[in-house]
């Protein structure tokens, strides 16, 4: 069964203060150090090199161990969905 994405990542890009995030249809541009000091401090071959999760919950920088949620960069909140009912007979 495939993953379900969370979230549709089609860019991500770097100015010298700036994590220049595309996602779900919209850009967005987020401060590295209100982010993530341990990024905001990587060399541009460390944040060239990460991973997106399969289901586009997050982004994982192998080089200098750091992750990120999507959720969390954007302070986004999912309300998890109610099982359905099922009738017996």
């Amino acid at each position: 069964m495939p993953t379900k994405k969370v979230h549709d990542i089609q860019d991500i890009t770097f100015t010298n203060e700036d994590l220049i995030l595309q996602v779900d249809g919209k850009e967005y541009a987020l401060r590295l150090t209100g982010i993530s000091k341990i990024l905001a401090g990587a060399s541009a071959i460390e944040r060239g090199k990460y991973e997106i999760s399969p289901s586009g919950y997050g982004i994982h920088w192998p080089l200098i161990d750091e992750e990120l949620s999507i959720d969390g960069l954007l302070d986004l909140h999912h309300t998890p969905s109610k099982p359905k009912e099922t009738v017996s007979s």
